[in-house]
């Protein structure tokens, strides 16, 4: 008997596969439920062997299909007030309460039953599932699935990314690059401060300088405003530096991002940035030689922008059970790298909503879920038909 969307999605919460962490016990499970309906399975591991993506492959071999891309990792829960335990799948009033019930075990919940119904069916096309890790910390982790398939002669047709759409078609998001700043400075005793060179001021000279880029981009940088917010964005979320009071730091650490609509170039952002650094340290390498403000960066994905009218879209179209507008979203995916590395047409759809993710008392709406039960049944109906 194939278990219930929720039940499947019991067992994925039960797995705190908090991003960096291992996820194997999560896709043994996976594995224990798709192997015996004959899917093809593999794995794509991380170089340490800790954790793992995995794509499996209903119906047919060769070109085409549809992959159905979830990530298996949740963010942590250290610090937020929960009613229970985060890993325990709780339904309350219609609600399924747990880490990644939104964010998006919900949907590779669906997508794991939909995989065990199409087993039993003649599909005439493929569909694959890709499930990856790591994808929280900046889609890490599904790189090294989505090269290997780029190295393969046969590729997808489509791909449905099922982030949390409240299942309308998402058609795009931002880009993102994540950077770190080292500001280098002279130290010293503090009591003799001018004689060195505080590194935590370069710090603050360069955060000013993001703020004047970021005001530059708001009022005077291109537009889109299908988003919430219709421009690219520059963020600085973290600052560390100092040891001691009484000593001058030599060193500050700030770690930074630039989210870009498809209009901006996140590399030309940066090109502005580098040169801003360089003209706050400058000044100073007559008396400091080793003053300097050092930009490395850190992770980063490429933004979505499908055509209203690409064949994602078009299917998505066909097999939801509503004509909603399309939308874009403002927190980034794996779609990107898809369409990016693969070509292949890639838009976002999936159950629940982002304002759900990330916080205490996170939850999937069951009427989210049957939707999406819904969809992937009509998805397979299309599969079985061959009329992508």
């Amino acid at each position: 008997m194939i278990p219930s969307t929720p039940e499947i999605l019991a067992r994925l919460i039960a797995e705190p596969t908090i991003s960096r962490t291992s996820n194997l016990a999560l896709l043994d499970y996976v594995e224990a439920l798709l192997a015996p309906a004959g899917a093809r399975i593999e794995r794509f591991a991380h170089p340490d062997g800790s954790r793992a993506n995995l794509w499996a492959t209903i119906g047919p071999e060769g070109s085409g299909g549809v992959v159905l891309s979830g990530h298996t990792d949740v963010v942590p829960v250290e610090g937020q007030d929960w009613s229970g335990d985060p890993f325990t799948l709780v339904e309350r009033d219609g609600r399924f309460y747990g880490r990644g019930a939104a964010d998006m075990k919900g949907f590779v919940a669906a997508a794991l039953r939909a995989a065990l119904l199409a087993a039993s069916r003649p599909l005439k096309v493929p569909l694959h599932l890709a499930l990856s890790y790591d994808e929280e910390i900046g889609c890490i982790g599904v790189r090294g699935l989505i090269e290997a398939l780029a190295a393969r002669p046969e590729r997808p047709a489509l791909c449905i990314v099922g982030e949390p759409t409240g299942m309308r078609i998402a058609t795009g998001h931002k880009g993102k690059l994540a950077l770190k700043a080292c500001c280098h400075g002279q130290e010293g005793h503090s009591a003799l401060a001018p004689n060195a060179l505080n590194a935590l001021h370069l710090g603050a000279a360069f955060v000013t300088a993001l703020q004047a880029r970021q005001e530059d981009l708001a009022f005077r940088g291109a537009r889109d405003a299908d988003y919430d917010i219709p421009y690219s964005t520059i963020h600085a979320g973290m600052m560390r530096g100092g040891t001691a009071l009484n000593i001058v730091p030599n060193r500050c650490e700030i770690d930074f991002e630039i989210r870009n609509i498809a209009e901006d170039d996140p590399l030309k952002i940066l090109e502005g940035i580098t040169a801003d650094a360089e003209t706050i340290a400058a000044p100073y390498r007559n008396r400091f030689p080793m003053a300097c403000i050092e930009i490395e960066p850190v992770s980063g994905y490429p933004g979505l922008a499908t055509a209203a009218d690409a064949p994602a879209v078009r299917l998505l179209s066909r097999i939801l059970d509503h004509d909603d507008p399309t939308l874009k979203v403002a927190f980034g995916t794996e779609g990107g790298l898809f369409h990016e590395t693969l070509g292949i047409s890639t838009a976002v759809c999936g159950p629940g909503f982002m304002d759900q993710g990330h916080k205490p008392e996170e939850f999937v709406s069951a009427e989210q879920l049957s939707r999406c039960d819904a969809m992937l049944a009509r998805l397979i109906d299309v599969l079985e038909a061959g009329d992508l």
